[in-house]
């Protein structure tokens, strides 16, 4: 099970920070804010969403079966 939790908590910390980085990166080759980027931005912004999920599911497992 330690795995798992390790697992998501990994991914969803990877999602985030690669949401970060392509809106930045769209933004600094664009130089302007546009609808395929503001699209790309919605789409990213569903990534990190479930990069936080992810991080939240591992956090309550590992207090339900790691810490007790």
């Amino acid at each position: 099970m330690e795995i798992i939790i390790t697992t998501l908590d990994v991914v969803g910390k990877l999602m985030i920070a690669y949401t970060a980085i392509r809106v930045h990166w769209r933004v600094r080759q664009e130089h302007r804010i546009d609808k395929r980027v503001f699209r790309e931005m919605r789409q990213e912004h569903v990534v990190g969403i479930f990069g936080m999920i992810f991080i939240i599911i591992a956090y309550i497992l590992e207090i339900i079966f790691v810490l007790s």
